[in-house]
């Protein structure tokens, strides 16, 4: 019990820091290596695996992973950019918080039901491969609307200089 309520606190911190970075974020133009970076100094996580305490099974992987992309959906559908100034802005979502919180809540849930039949170390690996699996697809999603827009704006800039 002592640890699912460390671990909830310390998720609740860490969403909570989110919230204010990405607000923090929408003030200054987005760009290709801050929607990048993110996963990929979280990917660093990984090497937990090297630690048997915290390998988990491939299928176990495979549920992770799947869970989390399909919790992306919610962030994805609710990151947009748009262009301010001949730049491009991610426009901070009012249902981000909520989202960020009601995954917490669910990972918290599942926790309850799930903590019981695995080691902490395997359900820390299962929780950091969701969370990885939900950051990934949600970034590669962002990624993929920030070049169409970062498109949109140098056909924009093309045809307003030649004209």
């Amino acid at each position: 019990m002592f640890w699912l309520v460390t671990s909830t606190v310390v998720a609740a911190f860490m969403a909570t820091t989110m919230i204010f970075v990405r607000l923090k974020a929408a003030q200054k133009p987005a760009s290709v290596k801050k929607i990048i970076l993110p996963p990929l100094f979280m990917s660093t996580g990984a090497l937990m695996f090297l630690f048997p305490e915290f390998q988990v099974k491939w299928t176990q992987v495979l549920e992770a992973v799947s869970v989390g992309m399909i919790f992306s959906i919610l962030l994805i559908k609710t990151s947009r950019f748009e262009i301010r100034k001949q730049e491009i802005y991610l426009i901070p979502s009012k249902a981000f918080a909520f989202i960020l919180f009601g995954l917490l809540l669910v990972r918290v849930i599942i926790k309850l039901i799930i903590g019981g039949s695995f080691s902490l170390g395997e359900t820390s690996g299962m929780f950091f491969l969701l969370a990885f699996g939900m950051i990934i697809t949600w970034r590669f999603a962002m990624l993929y609307k920030y070049k169409k827009l970062e498109k949109e704006l140098k056909e924009l800039n093309y045809s307003y200089t030649n004209n």
